[in-house]
């Protein structure tokens, strides 16, 4: 196949070709679309493509699943913000307006674009190059943004047992520690961190199983259907912030996609599984740790679970949820810098970064990605759980309403276009689909603080001007921008 040189969308009358041997030329079996951004690039010895490991379906769904979910461990806002009788409803009826739209066109579009650029190649093929890096920069952004919680709510879960990591100088150290350490994971290979991901994932739920068991003779579901028993009811920002952070970022497995055996299988089939996965793992806790023992609200904060456990099973229970916490916090970090680094690879590959983000070490992964990622953890790691959610949530609503813009779009203008994985639904279905999300980020945009808000808007602008900015360099020659030879031809 040929690359690219410039943003290019192929069109149903695109000509036809005729062989070498003088046969009557046919048509093209499909229409297909094509995004790059930069001149070609010679082949280069940085990407060994046949050396590298691809990932297969069972450590991709627990990649998804700790993109996502990680378990039911920071879902405690929920019950704390509006009570038992909602926190249950929003993780049964959330899923529907949210995740399985989300899920479906990640599964759609992630198949149609099967390269490590994800959506950023999306927004790019039905908006434009400058949209496709808006796109890129608030998704990373609101990535890394999201994996600087994982050490405060690791420490958050530690520090009941070693109440040394509270705060101060120790608590300081054990973030960098951890963030130095689980960064050189991520270097050390995709295929690494795919086996941990499952071994991971399966000591964090367990204890979750063994408790929901343990909980059936103490169960009261009268306990269920109570509403906030606060004086000034529902916490609603709390609350939608809360389901939105526990049940977004099914998007973000897009950015691996070039590194998935058989994408246009395993993707879908991944994503469904772990669909599965993730709403049982946070409505079974809920249900057990609500019903088995009397309810106070004010208790429900980080880290509670592991309380529960011990009324319910024991101390021993309630150490094993605390270390599954633990654990848990560091099978998403571990995915989330793995889709943020290799987003910024992908860009690279397509031009709208400096070629050094293309650079892969000797394991296969993008050494230069993970670096800037893991600093962009360390300096944000400061701000509160609340900010951090509220902030990443309302920069990945601007990133999914390009999402959607991007797939009605391609669906519109180019309906004849491979997809391997295709939502059984027509133009107005995938644009009637995409009205309940969009809604949704209406609502969790109305609920955001003015401070939040502003942060926000302030790294929105930071894009936009970003972006030219980056051209301009590209233009005076001061850093090499190029196309990576090993991309497809997608309007083959």
């Amino acid at each position: 196949m040929t690359e690219l040189s410039s943003l290019t969308i192929d069109s149903a009358t695109q000509k036809l070709r005729t062989s070498s041997t003088g046969n009557p030329p046919s048509p093209p079996p499909h229409i297909s679309i094509g995004v790059t951004t930069a001149v070609e690039a010679p082949p280069s010895p940085e990407r060994p493509v046949n050396k590298i490991k691809k990932i297969t379906v069972l450590p991709l769904v627990f990649l998804i699943f700790y993109e996502v979910s990680g378990g039911p461990f920071g879902i405690e806002d929920s019950v704390n913000a509006a009570g038992p009788l909602l926190a249950i409803v929003g993780f049964i009826v959330f899923p529907f307006i949210w995740s399985i739209p989300e899920a479906l066109i990640t599964a759609e579009m992630g198949t149609m674009f099967p390269e490590n650029g994800g959506y950023v190649v999306w927004v790019s093929s039905a908006l434009g190059p400058y949209w496709g890096f808006q796109q890129g920069w608030v998704k990373w952004l609101s990535g890394v943004i999201d994996n600087a919680l994982y050490p405060i709510l690791f420490l958050d879960y530690l520090q009941s047992g070693v109440p040394v990591l509270g705060s101060g100088i120790p608590r300081v150290a054990a973030i960098l520690v951890l963030t130095v350490a689980l960064t050189y994971v991520n270097y050390r290979g995709l295929s690494i961190v795919g086996v941990a991901a499952v071994l991971l994932g399966v000591f964090s739920i367990l204890p979750f199983v063994v408790m929901s068991f343990m909980s059936i003779p103490k169960l009261k579901p009268s306990r269920w259907l109570v509403v906030s028993k606060k004086t000034k009811g529902v916490k609603w920002s709390l609350y939608l912030n809360t389901l939105f952070w526990n049940l977004n970022y099914w998007d973000s497995i897009s950015t691996l996609s070039g590194e998935v055996e058989n994408p246009s299988k395993t993707l879908p089939r991944a994503l469904f599984y772990a669909l599965l996965l993730v709403v049982l793992s946070y409505i079974f806790p809920v249900l057990t740790g609500t019903g088995a023992i009397p309810l106070d609200q004010n208790l429900w904060t980080d880290g509670y679970f592991a309380n529960i456990g011990k009324v319910i099973g024991g101390a021993w229970l309630g150490w094993w949820i605390q270390a599954a916490a633990a654990t848990s916090n560091m099978g998403m970090f571990l995915a989330e810098m793995s889709s943020d680094s290799f987003q910024l690879l992908g860009m690279a590959e397509r031009g709208m970064l400096p070629q050094v983000f293309a650079k892969r070490s000797r394991y296969g992964t993008p050494w230069v990605g993970i670096l800037f990622s893991a600093s962009g953890v360390i300096l944000l790691s400061w701000l509160s759980f609340q900010e951090i959610v509220a902030a990443e949530n309302l920069l990945y609503c601007f990133g999914m309403i390009l999402e959607f813009i991007a797939f009605v779009r391609l669906r519109m203008k180019y309906p004849a276009a491979s997809r391997p994985f295709k939502i059984p639904v027509g133009v107005l279905g995938s644009i009637l689909m995409c009205i309940p999300p969009t809604i949704l980020i209406g609502v969790i945009m109305a609920f955001t603080n003015l401070k939040v808000a502003a942060v926000s808007l302030a790294a929105i602008v930071i894009g936009l001007v970003l972006q030219p900015c980056l051209k301009q360099v590209e233009k005076k020659g001061w850093l090499k921008f190029s196309t990576s030879s090993h991309l497809p031809n997608l309007m083959e």
